[in-house]
């Protein structure tokens, strides 16, 4: 639907603008976009290279093994029926910091592999798992703590203050988040 709708208000408004008499600032606004849209691409697929090579780094270290032991208790509680084992377990502990790192173009991968996994444990493959449902909702409400991709758009953007999102970002990730679980949990019992 929305390719129709943006080339039919692309049109209308270079006609408008021929009508008018404003062709001119048409023509500087598309260059002037088109140079704004490619600096602030490369300053999100910088910050995005930097975080995906900080987590592949974390990936292969001991990091991600303490990171483990301390959201242990938090793991055990969400995903009740997960080995710590599990070959799940460690891609949804990645696509769990990831996440809080504010790193959503680092946390997706992790969370499709995180999927893939649980997908071959499961035992009904048309339907989704508990664990399955719970790290879809975990990814959804995206838990940050660092809203890293937040505060670079704002930065980039020329904000005076990027930082001053982070206590509204806690608010409604954490709030996401535990509406979301206890949901889902109270889902899962009445279904089963």
């Amino acid at each position: 639907m929305l390719n129709i709708i943006w080339p039919v208000f692309i049109v209308i408004s270079i006609i408008y603008a021929i009508i008018s008499g404003n062709i001119e600032n048409i023509n500087s606004s598309i260059f002037e976009s088109a140079e704004n849209v490619v600096t602030f691409s490369l300053t999100l697929i910088g910050m995005t290279c930097l975080w995906n090579g900080i987590m592949e780094i974390a990936s292969n270290t001991q990091i991600i093994t303490y990171i483990s032991k301390i959201l242990k208790p938090i793991i055990k509680k969400v995903f009740p029926n997960m080995d710590e084992n599990n070959r799940a377990y460690k891609s949804i502990i990645m696509n769990l910091i990831a996440n809080i790192l504010g790193l959503g173009n680092a946390a997706t991968p992790l969370g499709l592999k995180a999927m893939e996994e649980l997908q071959r444990e499961n035992k009904e493959k048309n339907k989704l798992s508990d664990n399955m449902m719970m790290l879809i909702v975990l990814n959804t409400a995206s838990l940050q703590i660092i809203p890293t991709t937040v505060l670079t758009i704002r930065n980039s953007l020329g904000s005076k203050n990027p930082t001053l999102i982070i206590f509204p970002v806690w608010i409604a990730t954490i709030s996401a988040a535990v509406v979301g679980i206890l949901v889902t949990k109270i889902l899962i019992k009445i279904n089963k």
